[in-house]
């Protein structure tokens, strides 16, 4: 009778670790897909930043930047560059720059 007990303990000790590795897999799946969106909601709003930056530059001044850098010297604008790379390219000073951002 002994023996049986400690057998009902072990099922339920299996049981028990099996499910809490499936809510730990669960758990890591979702964090990772919430990590992903958030980059991507990061990049959509440097784009927009630096694309508002160039704007107020152009009616402040009457030209767009010549480069982003102009905009972090002149307007405080600051690029988290350890996650994300901008490309900015100006084809006129009266033409509005093309930006894209890239999660890194």
């Amino acid at each position: 009778m002994y023996s049986d007990k400690n057998e009902k303990n072990r099922v339920w000790l299996w049981r028990a670790l099996a499910l809490a590795a499936l809510v730990a897999l669960i758990w890591g799946f979702i964090r990772l897909g919430c990590g992903k969106e958030s980059r991507e909601n990061g990049a959509a709003a440097i784009r927009e930043t630096v694309e508002a930056g160039a704007r107020q530059c152009y009616v402040v001044e009457g030209v767009y930047p010549p480069d982003l850098q102009y905009l972090c010297d002149n307007y405080g604008l600051q690029i988290n560059t350890a996650d994300y790379y901008v490309m900015y390219e100006i084809y006129a000073s009266n033409q509005p720059p093309t930006v894209k951002v890239v999660v890194r």
